[in-house]
């Protein structure tokens, strides 16, 4: 794989100014969660295109180089600013996956933010390209999305990558290979704080 290649939207550009934006607003969400204040007030006028347009958008916290969590919304429909601050208020205290952030792990956290574009049902496991897209599962009412840069992290090929999507789901690692398993392919940009090991 892939002997397909098939064809997702390229998720939009990311300037300077607009990374800068987007990972302000994530770490002010972040530590309002984590200290159980209010979410932060944001000024729309004062935001970069991108952050304005719609676009669905995921928060990645890793602390000592390690996940610490990841996750994010697939609303297209609402501004992107409105998803980062949705991802970064929820991320520190509900990925099942993990306890909550404290307080004090908060100097140690480095947070990325994915920018997704829409995805695209694949029309099969051989139309997926771990080199350039994301990926998203479902079947049997269970879902669940790796980024595109999680296989490159990891040296993944698309059969691993479908597999660990699957299990991440819930499902039984080789469920991608089952008729009635469903395929969404999809591009991203992502901008991390200094430090971020990914």
């Amino acid at each position: 794989m892939p002997s397909e290649a098939f064809d997702t939207p390229a998720a939009p550009a990311m300037d300077p100014a607009a990374s800068t934006a987007l990972l302000r607003l994530a770490r002010d969400a972040v530590e309002a969660a984590v200290r159980r204040e209010p979410p932060p007030v944001v000024d729309p006028a004062t935001l970069p295109p991108l952050l304005l347009a719609p676009a669905a958008a995921f928060v990645t916290l890793h602390e000592t180089g390690e996940l610490r969590g990841c996750m994010g919304t697939l609303e297209f429909d609402r501004p992107l600013w409105r998803n980062v601050l949705t991802a970064g208020a929820i991320v520190p205290l509900e990925d099942p996956r993990f306890m909550p952030v404290s307080d004090a792990e908060l100097p140690a956290i480095r947070i990325e933010v994915s920018v997704l574009a829409p995805p695209v049902e694949l029309p099969g496991p051989e139309a997926f390209d771990a080199g350039s897209q994301g990926i998203i599962v479902e079947r049997s009412g269970r879902r669940a999305l790796l980024l595109p840069q999680v296989a490159e992290e990891y040296g993944w090929d698309e059969a691993t990558t479908l597999d660990a999507v699957c299990r991440k789901a819930g499902l039984p690692g080789d469920a991608w290979r089952r008729t009635g398993t469903r395929l969404f392919g999809f591009r991203a940009v992502h901008a991390a704080e200094p430090g971020f090991a990914g």
